[in-house]
């Protein structure tokens, strides 16, 4: 059995895919394989994009680490997007970009 900590983490990862899924209509899902060092993210399907999934307590925390580990992420993806899903009190997902990020995003939508 695994820590409960990893539990919630591969729930909430299950749960963000499904909202990018139903939003986006396409097929998107949870990565398998998370945690090794040359992570690309927590879900696939967004092509271009690298999307890590955080779920803490203290939402600054969430997003201090989201934004951190998916940059990182990123770098090893190779992708020109990049967003944390941070969970919020509620349940509910913020989208969370450092200012490079949203850049690259503002920079495609030209």
């Amino acid at each position: 059995m695994s820590h409960p900590s990893k539990q919630k983490g591969d729930k909430a990862e299950r749960e963000a895919a499904a909202i990018l899924a139903e939003h986006t209509g396409l097929p998107i899902r949870r990565k398998l394989g998370a945690g090794r060092t040359d992570d690309e993210g927590d879900i696939e399907g967004l092509d271009g994009w690298t999307i890590e999934v955080k779920n803490y307590r203290d939402i600054a925390t969430g997003v201090r680490r989201g934004m951190a580990d998916c940059t990182a992420e990123q770098a090893n993806a190779g992708t020109t997007h990049g967003v944390a899903m941070v969970r919020l009190p509620g349940g509910r997902f913020a989208m969370v970009q450092t200012i490079e990020q949203w850049a690259a995003t503002w920079r495609e939508t030209l």
